[in-house]
């Protein structure tokens, strides 16, 4: 179901096996634990990812990791995205999950404008064909657009997670902390930059729901 072109970038940065660090090894092994977990009790487990403005990496994380999820053929796993001080979906990001394969439009609506004013408007963002796809606008990680209990919560920034010791409502709460393109933005890494934070989420989602894939199977025997 995934979109073919996609589908050939997932599989190249499925096959990389870069240097993960010790924080991201930890990170992994708890999300594995915690989706397997949840799978015992109920058909669907639902992540939300975390960052301050959910405008850059939480957007990215989530794609990436709903595409991971349906990479590995794996039901019942959604993404979601949200922040502490909303904003707007960086295009940046956007033209980054665009170049990856993601098909990423505009619905016509607009959320509530982000903390410092943003224009905020809403997305369709696209993995495959039938519901392979995700609706996403900046917004409090607590939205309505958002599950409210026993979703697993993943703080992509260091902000995020030292603003909130705990997630109301979250079943796990994940440290995963990943650096900002943000600070590249206007300049001639820009592009290179927000590409290097898109892949290093795609890997560890990848990595991450083999693992939960093989785990699941293990159970199952």
């Amino acid at each position: 179901m995934i979109y073919p072109g996609l589908e050939v970038s997932l599989g190249k940065l499925a096959v990389e096996n870069p240097e993960i660090s010790d924080i991201h090894i930890s990170a992994r092994r708890d999300l594995v634990q915690a989706v397997c977990e949840l799978k015992e009790k109920q058909d669907s487990v639902s992540i939300i990812m975390v960052c301050t403005g959910n405008s850059r990496r939480s957007m990215m994380g989530a794609a990436m990791g709903n595409a991971a999820v349906a990479y590995h053929g794996l039901d019942g796993i959604r993404f979601f995205s949200g922040g502490t001080k909303p904003s707007a979906f960086n295009p940046r990001a956007i033209r980054a999950l665009r170049d990856m394969g993601f098909v990423i439009h505009e619905t016509g609506e607009n959320a509530p404008s982000g903390s410092d004013g943003e224009f905020n408007p809403c997305y369709n963002v696209h993995w495959g064909i039938g519901n392979c796809f995700t609706r996403e606008f900046s917004k409090r990680y607590d939205d309505l657009a958002n599950p409210r209990k026993d979703f697993i919560a993943i703080m992509v920034c260091d902000e995020a997670d030292m603003e909130c010791p705990t997630v109301q409502g979250a079943f796990r709460r994940i440290s995963a902390p990943f650096a900002d393109p943000k600070e590249f933005d206007g300049t001639d890494q820009e592009s290179a930059r927000y590409a290097q934070r898109r892949d290093d989420l795609g890997r560890f989602m990848l990595s991450t729901f083999e693992m939960v894939r093989a785990e699941l199977k293990r159970q199952r025997c």
